[in-house]
């Protein structure tokens, strides 16, 4: 199959999800409906991968009749703990999706045939929430216990499969629920042995963004651009084929930390990706999206809290690349909290963020888990290149110590929720040279229907004057630090660079004889006039 035929079929499969994911929600705003289809995803992707994983085992053994859905649960519960830490979780048979929508379709097919007429099968009707509870229960205390457990720990609690906002009765609900599993289970999503299992981690990212863009400002907070997400992997990668470990403190979905497994290969992240979110679904969400893309559980470590006060991975730095897109300006702790000013992530500049501006808090706490040799690229809030105050004196800090090494000035509207023209900040602990790189980027963009894009054109252009560190006439200025001294360690991008002036060049000599033939024209135009006038008065 060619690759444009391949990307139609993509495209119509999506189309046809996004259909259905806003026939199916009803009642229950998009932003929170997307936990029951992508929870439901995730259902059926971790029953298909031990399915595969176990019936692969038997079949390579030449048990080639083994099919480990039809099993019985008592012959699936003697390999129960070795499958626990091989796989990091556990499934009975007669608990795997697909088990589960045979039954749905069966009960619907024996309830169209009998009597030739529709009628009520009490058994999924009236049950089938209790069943999903009960089985989304069992996979997670399968981990219990195991180096997988929090992994696995709370993953399908925003999936409330008793909201009345699916309906106001158990049985609405339930066939709410009867009709998204049986159409998460038509998709075509491939499968494990075509090496097509891809899908399922490309329908979730498609997903995700859909319902970001129709979210508004909640959200567009979290999740990131696919195409912004590379721009930000690529500058981390300058130079790599290969990282230890990647990291982002406002992790949101994971879309910025998978983009490292889809451009290296996740082999090429040798110890793993690293992120921490302090809202509650999305990090759940984020958990998902990780074993959507085949991330082991062995592989990765997502903790819920706030980053700023309570970061959880102080064992695990230094990171070899950190990406991030942070939420803007937001408030936080600051100088509220005695012990953050001898934090040493924030100590060094010698003030905090303010209160209710707590950008640069990411941005120092970025730069303090950074390896020597890595790169950090991070989403910032215009507003913080050029305020005074606090942001100034972390400003200078930073220069003075020559870890930014570029600033990247983004096309406005590429984020959901916002129109800002944000900008990237990128960190290193050790640089070339003395110099601060400043791409006035925000020409680089394609229109699309509601918003910019960054076409691969645009992403190319951006990183080839990242990559060659040179300055470009109305494009890029390479900036010595003792310059952006005297520009009170202002890095606003327009600072530096200036605007390519596209107003026409005006000939005076040519505009003087239009205008003396428009006089001639208009005298020659009044003369007529008035011959006719007289011709008329005469008559």
């Amino acid at each position: 199959m060619s690759d444009n035929k391949r990307e139609q079929e993509r495209t119509e499969l999506y189309r046809t999800i996004w259909a259905l994911a806003n026939e199916l929600r009803g009642s229950v705003d998009g932003w929170d409906f997307k936990q029951y289809v992508l929870g439901m995803l995730f259902y059926r992707y971790i029953s298909e991968n031990l399915t595969t994983y176990l019936n692969k085992g038997e079949w390579d053994a030449g048990n080639t009749d083994f099919d480990y859905a039809k099993i019985s649960d008592e012959e699936a519960s003697s390999v129960r703990d070795d499958i626990v830490q091989e796989k990091g979780f556990f499934i009975l048979p007669s608990e795997l999706f697909g088990n589960l929508l045979n039954r749905i379709k069966k009960a619907d097919k024996d309830a169209k045939e009998k009597d030739g007429k529709e009628v009520e099968v009490a058994d999924l009707d009236e049950n089938l929430n209790e069943i999903l509870q009960t089985n989304f229960k069992n996979i997670e205390a399968s981990a219990i216990g195991s180096p997988s457990e929090e992994n696995f720990k709370g993953l399908f609690d925003d999936i409330d499969v008793n909201s009345n906002k699916l309906g106001p009765t158990v049985i609405k609900r339930n066939k709410r629920l009867k009709k998204l599993i049986t159409v998460i289970g038509d998709m075509e999503l491939g499968n494990y042995q075509d090496n097509s299992i891809d899908a399922f981690g490309d329908t979730y990212e498609y997903l995700m963004g859909m319902y970001a863009s129709n979210a508004g400002k909640s959200g567009g907070e979290f999740f990131t651009p696919q195409e912004v997400s590379e721009l930000l992997t690529k500058i981390t990668l300058v130079g790599k084929t290969e990282v230890n470990k990647v990291y982002d403190p406002a992790v949101g979905s994971g879309s910025l930390l998978l983009k490292f497994a889809k451009i290296l290969g996740k082999e090429n992240v040798r110890n793993g990706f690293f992120g921490q979110e302090i809202n509650i679904t999305t990090y759940n969400l984020c958990r998902i999206n990780m074993f959507l893309h085949d991330i082991g559980y062995d592989k990765f470590s997502i903790e819920h809290g706030d980053t700023l006060v309570d970061p959880k991975h102080w064992d695990e730095e230094p990171f070899e690349a950190i990406v991030s897109n942070p939420p803007y300006s937001i408030r936080w702790e600051g100088a509220d909290n005695g012990t953050l000013i001898n934090d040493p992530r924030f100590s060094p500049a010698g003030v905090l963020a303010p209160k209710s501006k707590a950008d640069f808090a990411f941005i120092m706490h970025s730069l303090h888990w950074l390896a020597t040799n890595g790169t950090a690229a991070i989403v910032c809030f215009p507003g913080i290149m050029y305020r005074g105050g606090a942001e100034q004196k972390i400003r200078k800090y930073l220069i003075d110590n020559n870890y930014i090494e570029c600033i990247i000035q983004l096309p406005d509207n590429l984020f959901y929720g916002t129109s800002i023209a944000t900008c990237i900040m990128v960190l290193k602990k050790s640089k070339i040279d003395n110099s601060t790189l400043f791409i006035d980027a925000s020409k680089e963009f394609t229109k699309a229907t509601n918003s910019n894009k960054l076409d691969p054109k645009n992403i190319a252009n951006i990183l080839n004057a990242y990559t060659s560190r040179k300055s470009k006439d109305h494009f890029a200025a390479l900036v010595k630090q003792e310059d952006i001294e005297k520009e009170d360690y202002n890095l606003s991008v327009s600072t530096y660079v200036e605007s390519e002036d596209t107003r026409e060049v005006v000939d005076i000599a040519v505009l003087n004889e239009q205008i003396s033939q428009i006089v001639r024209r208009e005298n020659t135009l009044r003369t007529e006039i008035d011959a006719i006038i007289a011709e008329i008065e005469e008559a």
